[in-house]
C-alpha cells in the first residue's frame, strides 16, 4: 500500500543529513484506490523525549505503476536531531497509518569540517613501540623496567594484582621524525600519535602533566620539529588527549607525592580540589570505570575548563606547537556543554585544525550519561572512530556475508553530514582491539593472557590472513571516509588483546607482501574521487559486494 525507502534518493534527496534551511525533497508511493490526504509529521527529539514541530501536506505529482507519488519539499530552520513519519488520512475508513519514524540530522548552516584531511591517510603510532633514536631520559623515573626491542610486553599482575604498565621499550618522537620518509611512503597526510604528556604509564592515558611532553619520548622542542620535518610531507600531527581523567600520580592529583605541588588528594585546599569529586576524603574518589589510577575530573567545574580552553590554555598551547588536530578520548564521557566550548576553543585558534572523538557506536544518535549527544549538529566534531565500519567489514570477511556491511553503510550515508562522512576516520584495529591480522587469519581463540602470550599465527593461518587482511584494507581506503592505519598492520604485526597488540614494530623483518600491498593502496587514495565522491552500492548478494564511488566526472567501481 505504501512504498518509501529513506535510504534512496528516489525517495528522499539529498541523502544524509541536511543542514539548517537546506532544502529535502521526500517522496511517497501510495496504492491508487487508497483515497487519502498524506502529511509528514516532523518531531524534534530532546534527550529522551520527542515532540511535535511541523507538518507539511505532500502534493500528487505522478503516477507509476498503478502507484501515486506525492512529494514535498521542505526545510527546517532550527539545528538539532529530528523523526519525520508519514501521517495517512483515509477519507472512506478514517484510517489513520503511522509507518515506522525515520531519523533526519539537521545541522549548523556554518558547519565545516577540515579539507586537508579529506582523501588522505592516517597512521597511528603508539610512541614506545614504534620506534627508537638515542637514549631516553628516564632520570625521573625509579621503577622502569627496560625492555629489549620486539620482546613481549608484560601482561602479568603484580603480587598485589595490578598492571602497572612501567615495562619500556624506548621508542620515541625522534624515532618517528626518523621514520617520516618511511611514513610518507605509504601516502600519508597524517599521523595520530597515542598520549605523550608526562604520565607514569607506557600508554600515556594517565596524565601526568597536560603543558610537559613525558621526557622518556622528548621534549617540546621534539615535538616542535616533527610538526616541522613532517609540515614538508604534507603530514599533520593529531594528539591524543584525554580530558575525561588524569592519573593519580599527576600534578593535579599528586596521590603519590611525585609533584612539588598540593594535589588534590593531599589536600582539600589544593587548587585542584575541586577538579575532582570525592565521596569520602580521600580514599574513596570517582575514578574511569572504577581504576583508581585515572580519578575522573570534573568537566563542569570552570577552573578546570579554563585550564583546557582559555588562551593560555592546554588547546591552543598545543596548536601553537604545530599540531593540526586532536582525537579526543572517550569523547561520550564528555558533556555537551564541555564539548562546544572545545571546539570554539580549537577553532578560534586554527579553523582547519581536526577534531576527532573517540566514539564506538552510531555517533548521529548517540545517547550517553542521560544525554543525546550532539556531536555532528555543528558545534562539536569533525569525526569519529568509526567502529561499526570496522565490525561490518570484519563481518563481511569472517561470515563472507555482506549483509551487515551493506546495512551498515546505508545507515552512515542515511544519518551522517556528508562532510562528516568524508573525513570520518576509518580503523581496521587501534591500541584497544586485537590485531587485525590475528582477528582476519586465526582458526581458534584463548581464553586466557597465557594462552595469547604463546598463540602465533601458523603458516596456514597467516597466509590466509593476510589474503582476507587484502580484502578488508581495499574496503577500508574506498569506502568513504579516511582509512587509519595501525602502524605495524601493514609489516604483518600479530597480538590479541592489550598488550599483545601494542607489539613493537618488526623492522627490517616486515612482510613485504603486506608493505606493497598498503604502498599499493596509497597510491590507490590519490585518486580525487577518494576525497569527496558520492557512494552506492550496486550489488550486494551474500560474499559479493559491489559499490561505486563517483562524482559528476569520474566513477571507480
Amino acid at each position: 500500500m505504501i512504498i518509501f525507502n529513506s535510504q534512496s534518493e528516489i525517495f528522499k534527496y539529498p541523502l544524509g543529513a541536511i543542514k539548517e534551511n537546506e532544502k529535502i525533497t521526500l517522496n511517497i508511493h501510495i496504492k491508487r484506490d487508497f483515497t487519502c490526504l498524506p502529511k509528514v509529521i516532523l518531531y524534534k527529539r530532546n534527550n529522551y523525549d520527542k515532540y511535535f514541530y511541523k507538518s507539511y501536506d505532500l502534493k500528487w505529482i505522478d503516477t507509476i505503476k498503478n502507484y501515486d507519488i506525492y512529494s514535498v519539499s521542505f526545510s527546517v530552520s532550527d539545528y538539532g536531531n529530528y523523526y519525520y513519519s508519514f501521517l495517512i488520512n483515509d477519507d472512506e475508513n478514517n484510517e489513520n497509518i503511522f509507518p515506522k519514524m525515520y531519523e533526519l540530522l539537521v545541522y549548523k548552516e556554518d558547519y565545516e569540517t577540515p579539507e586537508w584531511i579529506k582523501g588522505g591517510i592516517i597512521y597511528h603510532i603508539f610512541v614506545d613501540r614504534f620506534n627508537k633514536i638515542g637514549v631516553n631520559n628516564f632520570k625521573h623515573r625509579d621503577d622502569i623496567v627496560f625492555r629489549n626491542w620486539g620482546e613481549l610486553p608484560f601482561y602479568k599482575p603484580n603480587e598485589e594484582g595490578e598492571i602497572l604498565n612501567n615495562d619500556f621499550f624506548g621508542g620515541n618522537l625522534e624515532g618517528i621524525i626518523e621514520k617520516l620518509p618511511f611514513i610518507h611512503s605509504l601516502g600519508v597526510n597524517a599521523i595520530y600519535l597515542s598520549p605523550i604528556f608526562e604520565a607514569y604509564s607506557n600508554h600515556k592515558y594517565d596524565v601526568g602533566d597536560y603543558f610537559k611532553i613525558d621526557p622518556s619520548f622528548g621534549d617540546e622542542e621534539t615535538l616542535k620539529r616533527l610538526c616541522n620535518e613532517a609540515a614538508k610531507l604534507n603530514i599533520g600531527i593529531i594528539l591524543d588527549l584525554v580530558l575525561n581523567h588524569s592519573g593519580d600520580d599527576s600534578i593535579y592529583f599528586n596521590k603519590h607525592n611525585t609533584y612539588n605541588s598540593i594535589g588534590a588528594y593531599q589536600s582539600k585546599n589544593s587548587l585542584y580540589y575541586n577538579w575532582f569529586t570525592f565521596k569520602h576524603y580521600n580514599d574513596d574518589y570517582d575514578c574511569w570505570w572504577g581504576i583508581k589510577t585515572l580519578p575522573t575530573l570534573n568537566k563542569q567545574n570552570k577552573d578546570y575548563i579554563d585550564f583546557v580552553m582559555n588562551e593560555k590554555g592546554v588547546l591552543k598551547h598545543w596548536l601553537r606547537s604545530g599540531v593540526k588536530g586532536y582525537r579526543l578520548d572517550v569523547a561520550d564521557e564528555l558533556p555537551n556543554e564541555f564539548l562546544n566550548k572545545l571546539r570554539s576553543s580549537v577553532k578560534s585558534e586554527n579553523n582547519n585544525a581536526l577534531i576527532i572523538g573517540e566514539v564506538w557506536e552510531d555517533a548521529s544518535n548517540k545517547f550517553s550519561y542521560d544525554y543525546l549527544k550532539e556531536y555532528f549538529l555543528g558545534q562539536q566534531l569533525d569525526s569519529v572512530t568509526n567502529y561499526p565500519l570496522k565490525e561490518a567489514i570484519i563481518s563481511f570477511i569472517l561470515t563472507k556475508n555482506c549483509n551487515v556491511l551493506y546495512e551498515t553503510m546505508n545507515l552512515l550515508i542515511e544519518k551522517y553530514p556528508q562532510k562528516v562522512l568524508n573525513c570520518l576516520m576509518n580503523i581496521l584495529g587501534t591500541h584497544d582491539t586485537v590485531r587485525i591480522l590475528t582477528v582476519l587469519g586465526s582458526e581458534s581463540t584463548p581464553h586466557t593472557k597465557d594462552d595469547m602470550a604463546k598463540l602465533q599465527l601458523s603458516e596456514k593461518e597467516k597466509n590466509y590472513g593476510i589474503n582476507m587482511l587484502k580484502i578488508a584494507s581495499l574496503l577500508q581506503f574506498t569506502l568513504p571516509g579516511v582509512p587509519c592505519l595501525y602502524y605495524g598492520d601493514e609489516a604483518g604485526v600479530e597480538g590479541w588483546i592489550d598488550p599483545f597488540n601494542r607489539q613493537c614494530y618488526p623492522w627490517e623483518e616486515e612482510n613485504i607482501e603486506l608493505l606493497e600491498h598498503y604502498k599499493m593502496l596509497g597510491d590507490l587514495r590519490k585518486n580525487s574521487i577518494f576525497k569527496e565522491g558520492k557512494y552506492k552500492c550496486l550489488v550486494h548478494d551474500e560474499g559479493i559486494f559491489v559499490f561505486e564511488r563517483y562524482d559528476d566526472n569520474e566513477k571507480i567501481v
